[in-house]
């Protein structure tokens, strides 16, 4: 009897462990009495289901806003100004030129007060118009950013440099940022090149953030791939593809456009006129019937901006060109907000409606290289604007 007492046991038992090893952890809890407890982190959000092995995008959430400017035609040195004023701790800029006195004046102002940090990273060409103790500069290829941290909370990023011809003269955009999450992410780059770290460094840990409801990625070339996620985006395309470019030479970029146009997707684009040669994507998108118009600024249109199907917005410091991709230091912004979509779109049918009834093509003759008015816009250097494209023309 006893014998058959232990067997019946040990056959339950036995059934019993059969049972747990089968069962999800959180059934087995169930069975075994012990508490579920869900961990989460409140400001970390995935988009990927806990049971999914697909590498969905997650993004922190933060609070703060964002503005946006666009040059000339609003005030941005005024208002680059007045956030460099609100510093009351730090500033730390990585800056590719500063030519505008105001600013110059200001940032010197700002690092004679004890309590503010004043670092600054330039290229090393414009060394000469803030060359101070605070300032380093790069000497091992372009250092093309333009952006500052203000307090460690506040942004300025966007294509306009602190120069006369950029807040004045040339097309650009300007965008301020409060976040300190976003800013987190570009001191973390900014200390990489502060302590020598140039064209390499750590990925971005957080590149995206959930601000309000906009989400904002950020990403740092060459070390992060500026051009494959530019590639990325324009691939979810489904209605449309706006873009301002000051330089553009990237054929895969150019080829994603034209598989979109083929589509039916509207695509069309205004285009820097003194940076089209025999490499650029005017000649390719051109050929290929996409609409495209030439600046008529007698200085430079000097966006970087794609818009997508009214939501998502790229831009930056970065030109899509292989020294904009492999050779400089640079940053991108993935925004996805209808309504600074709207914004950019508005600035893009500002430009388009001003020049549309002036030229929409462009004469494809061999450039004189011995000419004044045109620039040797060769794969090495089309990307930048140091060749006297340079924002101080």
């Amino acid at each position: 009897m006893t014998t058959k007492i232990i067997t019946n046991l040990s056959l339950i038992l036995f059934l019993s462990l059969i049972l747990l090893t089968s069962c999800s952890s959180q059934e087995k809890n169930q069975l075994t009495g012990a508490s579920t407890t869900s961990t989460t982190t409140s400001s970390i959000t995935s988009s990927t289901p806990s049971n999914s092995l697909t590498n969905l995008p997650s993004y922190i959430e933060d609070t703060g806003n964002i503005s946006i400017y666009f040059c000339p035609r609003q005030a941005c040195e005024q208002v680059f100004l007045d956030t460099l004023n609100l510093a009351q701790s730090s500033i730390h800029c990585a800056l590719y030129e500063i030519d505008l006195p105001s600013v110059n004046t200001t940032l010197r102002n700002l690092a004679q007060k004890p309590n503010i940090d004043v670092k600054i990273v330039t290229d090393n060409d414009y060394l000469h118009q803030f060359n101070t103790p605070y300032t380093k500069a790069d000497r091992s290829g372009l250092m093309h950013d333009k952006f500052c941290i203000i307090d460690n909370h506040i942004l300025t990023t966007g294509s306009m440099n602190p120069t006369i011809n950029d807040a004045h003269k040339n097309n650009n955009n300007l965008i301020i940022i409060h976040s300190k999450r976003l800013a987190k992410n570009y001191e973390d780059e900014f200390q990489e090149m502060w302590n020598g770290t140039f064209k390499k460094g750590n990925p971005t840990l957080h590149p995206s953030i959930k601000l309000q409801n906009t989400l904002i990625q950020t990403y740092f070339c060459p070390e992060e791939d500026c051009a494959e996620k530019i590639r990325t985006e324009l691939k979810q395309a489904t209605t449309e593809i706006y873009f301002m470019t000051f330089s553009f030479t990237n054929k895969e970029i150019a080829n994603i456009l034209l598989l979109k146009n083929l589509d039916n997707l509207t695509i069309r684009g205004i285009m820097e006129r003194r940076q089209i040669d025999k490499d650029s994507a005017y000649i390719l998108l051109h050929n290929n019937s996409i609409p495209l118009l030439i600046d008529q600024n007698k200085n430079n249109l000097h966006h970087k901006v794609f818009i997508i199907d009214n939501e998502t917005i790229i831009t930056g410091s970065f030109n899509p060109t292989k020294g904009g991709d492999e050779r400089n230091d640079e940053n991108i912004l993935i925004i996805k907000d209808k309504t600074i979509a709207k914004q950019y779109l508005q600035e893009f049918d500002y430009l388009w409606n001003m020049w549309d009834n002036q030229t929409t093509t462009i004469l494809l003759e061999p450039i004189d290289t011995n000419s004044t008015e045109e620039i040797n816009t060769t794969e090495e250097f089309n990307n930048t604007e140091e060749l006297n494209l340079k924002e101080t023309d």
